[in-house]
């Protein structure tokens, strides 16, 4: 009897090595309280802000930024082939003239943006460069601009769309490189004050969505319940998406496509009623307008789990504050209030993770952080700049995975739940 005793008792012993701090957690209801009350301040709070504003969004005109910083809008097709009409109508008059011809582009460098905290995202401020056709250095961008301003009226005219692979191929010795056709596509839409998707130019379908959502997809119904452990790829039209219901209490917004997979295979929305989307690494634009959609039309708190290292806080950065290189559209693309769950620089000592998965930050991992700690959208929160700091100090960094150490499920049955349990979030 003793013996066997001792045999319990060594096994829950094993169970708790296993398993690190498994036997803090508290019962799911306890945890589902807290994700309701915390799904509910998060409607209210949405709601407040829409009566405070009348029902209008914060906007730079608000702030009396319009005449200084540049946005873009959702145009359509006739407005924007009539804008490219205009435009290669003065180019025509200019060479006519016997003045040649010089595209006036908005300059997307990093010393003409800007970080509102009032918006708390990035915008594009209002200087521009010349782009001339009779300058041996900008011969062939110019060039590339014409033919991608030609091949967006054709798709205006036709009223359809296309990949951004698709447009690169229609001129491959021109543009030899497909992110020499993506940025110049990216200058046409500040050029034409559109948005990408109004140039009915997309990227391939890569973001995917799995759990407790229902939505409508080109008028078909997708239960996101139903779709595998491979879910719903996110369309890459948004305009498409429309219809969405939900019984989610927070969207979990995940960096890496293996964290996903094992979420969405041990069904941990059904578990804590979630929403679980993923890009798969670099936010895509359509997961970025999806993901939006979804906060502003669910009211819905975003809990975002990335890699604990200066990537994963930048791709966080991404979709809360915009990136620099597309900050002409951050008013669609950026998700207001995403809060850092994990894994964070904290959490390696706090669930002891071992010493073997920890990595060493490289050089260039440092700078990244150092620079990241002198970005206005870090400086505002301090628990970011904590969290970074000592990133920085300890000079180690480490991936979701490294959880795994514990146990393949450990980051949906003890990780994520406890997280919640604690309301341990940024």
């Amino acid at each position: 009897m003793a013996e066997r005793k001792k045999r319990r008792r060594a096994d829950a012993d094993a169970d708790e090595d296993e398993l690190p701090f498994k036997n803090h957690l508290k019962p799911d209801s306890f945890i589902l309280q807290i994700l309701r009350s915390l799904s509910a301040a998060s409607s209210a709070a949405a709601s407040s802000s829409s009566s405070a504003g009348g029902g209008k969004t914060l906007t730079l005109a608000d702030l009396a930024l319009s005449s200084t910083c540049r946005e873009v809008a959702d145009l359509s097709l006739s407005s924007v082939q009539s804008s490219i009409e205009a435009l290669i109508l003065r180019v025509a008059r200019s060479i006519l003239g016997g003045d040649g011809f010089a595209f006036d582009v908005p300059s997307r460098s990093a010393a003409n943006q800007l970080y509102v905290p009032e918006l708390d995202r990035i915008v594009l401020k209002d200087k521009n460069t010349l782009r001339p056709f009779a300058n041996v250095s900008s011969v062939r961008k110019s060039t590339i601009t014409a033919r991608i301003l030609q091949l967006i009226h054709q798709l205006c005219a036709k009223s359809i769309h296309v990949t951004k692979r698709d447009l690169f191929y229609t001129d491959v010795k021109l543009f030899q490189d497909q992110s020499q056709s993506d940025s110049v596509l990216d200058d046409v839409s500040c050029m034409l004050g559109c948005t990408r998707s109004s140039l009915n130019v997309i990227a391939a379908e890569k973001g995917v969505v799995v759990g407790r959502l229902i939505f409508s997809d080109n008028g078909d119904m997708i239960d996101c319940t139903k779709m595998g452990m491979g879910g719903k790829a996110i369309p890459p039209n948004i305009d498409r998406v429309g219809d969405m219901q939900s019984d989610a209490l927070f969207i979990l917004l995940v960096e890496k496509d293996a964290a996903y997979i094992r979420l969405a295979e041990d069904r941990f929305y059904n578990r804590f009623p979630c929403i679980i989307v993923t890009a798969k690494g670099q936010p895509d634009v359509a997961t970025r307008l999806f993901l939006r959609k979804m906060k502003m039309e669910l009211k819905l708190p975003v809990l975002a789990l990335v890699d604990s290292d200066p990537y994963g806080l930048k791709i966080l950065s991404v979709y809360g504050c915009g990136s620099k290189n597309m900050s002409y559209d951050s008013a669609n693309l950026t998700t207001p209030d995403i809060k850092w769950l994990g894994i964070r620089p904290s959490d390696l000592d706090k669930y002891k993770i071992p010493e073997q998965c920890r990595l060493p930050m490289t050089e260039q991992d440092i700078k990244t952080g150092k620079d990241m700690l002198e970005e206005d959208f870090v400086k505002k929160n301090p628990g970011w700049v904590e969290e970074l700091s000592l990133m920085v100090k300890t000079k180690q960094k480490a991936e979701i995975q490294a959880l795994s150490t514990f146990g393949f499920q450990y980051l949906s049955e003890v990780y994520l739940p406890l997280k919640l349990q604690q309301q341990d979030w940024l």
